[in-house]
């Protein structure tokens, strides 16, 4: 792990001027080697919760109050996204597990864990009970899209099982689970590729439609959607301990790896984008080697402990910027393929290669 250490001092060194900067933003992306500020255009953004969720990834492992500082200013930026009911939607998961959720774990305030709890709430409350599983979007221009939902919320559902144990009622971890086995039958496919979209039927819970959405187009398969899933699933079984959850966290990260091994560790856009127009998403990567990372420690296999370490190691020797004087870490991310914005910064990708980094080295939230 000796070159993870040395992966890890730099995002220290990087990221602890980051912090002390006192940007007082929300942070989706760079400009110019500036942040943008989501707070000031959308505060109901869904990657709100990424930057004080690095900023407590760093806190653990180093214990350094400006951490602590810089995340606690940006969760106070969001809580006013509370005041918007109609612009929330199921990433309240990743808004606030990661942010008040991390705060509360590693420090124990009562505050944070009251504004974590009364998001799972709000998680809860997108159960659709005849379809069982969570509503992604809202409605939009007309477009109701109640029974929708995406691979993404994988990684919101761990804040209803937390929730669940927390204040000891299951039913959070029961509307969290249905979620999962849903997903589980309708965006895993048999090779271990995703759906990224999926439409239901109301009525028999039968999958109706898939739709590309972020990928290349129906039927193939985006490779943040493969990662969604892969960490996902890992997470579910962390929860659950049901074993069906981390085989098909397996099966989805056998796929990752058979792809991204004959691309130099690096994910494509979307696994089938052909190569008269390629896009890669450093994001994917980084979000895959965190489930990887889990799937290793769960099953003692190494094989995913090393595609984990491959993908940190090539991102960060290819695609980070590591000049202090400069936001954000981890380049060429892309939103979607079939989109303008492609190839630059994005918070989540850094939130998921300093977690992934902080696993190998054996720092989480439980330790």
């Amino acid at each position: 792990m000796k070159d993870i250490k040395a992966i890890f001092d730099n995002l220290d060194k990087k990221l602890e001027a980051v912090a002390k900067r006192n940007h007082n933003k929300l942070p989706y992306t760079t400009v110019d080697g500036v942040y943008d500020n989501k707070y000031e255009t959308d505060v109901c953004w869904w990657t709100n919760g990424f930057y004080p969720g690095l900023m407590w990834v760093m806190y653990n492992a180093t214990k350094k109050d400006c951490y602590k500082e810089a995340a606690r200013a940006a969760q106070k930026l969001l809580k006013e996204a509370f005041n918007n009911r109609d612009g929330l939607h199921h990433d309240v998961g990743f808004m606030w597990y990661l942010s008040e959720g991390s705060d509360y774990i590693l420090t124990g305030d009562k505050s944070a864990r009251d504004t974590a709890l009364y998001a799972a709430d709000m998680l809860a409350a997108r159960f659709n009970l005849k379809g069982g599983f969570i509503r992604a979007w809202n409605e939009e221009n007309g477009l109701k899209r109640d029974t929708w939902t995406i691979i993404d919320c994988m990684m919101n559902i761990p804040l209803l099982y937390w929730a669940s144990k927390e204040i000891d009622d299951e039913r959070y971890a029961l509307i969290a689970k249905a979620h999962a086995d849903m997903a589980m039958g309708d965006h895993v496919r048999d090779n271990g590729s995703t759906n990224h979209i999926c439409i239901h039927d109301n009525e028999d819970r039968s999958l109706s439609e898939t739709l590309g959405g972020q990928g290349l187009k129906v039927g193939s398969c985006w490779s943040r959607g493969n990662a969604w899933a892969i960490y996902g699933f890992a997470q579910s079984f962390l929860h659950t301990n049901e074993k069906k959850y981390l085989d098909t966290a397996v099966k989805c990260a056998d796929y990752f790896i058979d792809k991204v091994e004959k691309t130099n560790w690096i994910a494509p856009s979307d696994f089938d984008q052909g190569d008269e127009h390629w896009i890669i998403d450093t994001s994917a990567g980084a979000i895959a080697a965190c489930g990887m990372v889990e799937i290793w420690k769960a099953t003692g296999n190494a094989k995913y402990r090393d595609a984990a370490i491959n993908i940190i190691k090539a991102t960060a020797e290819k695609y980070c910027d590591w000049d202090i004087e400069r936001d954000g870490v981890v380049m060429y991310g892309s939103e979607a393929y079939n989109t303008n914005s492609i190839h630059k910064h994005l918070v989540y990708a850094d939130y998921y290669f300093a977690e992934c980094v902080a696993l190998l080295l054996g720092n989480s939230r439980t330790n």
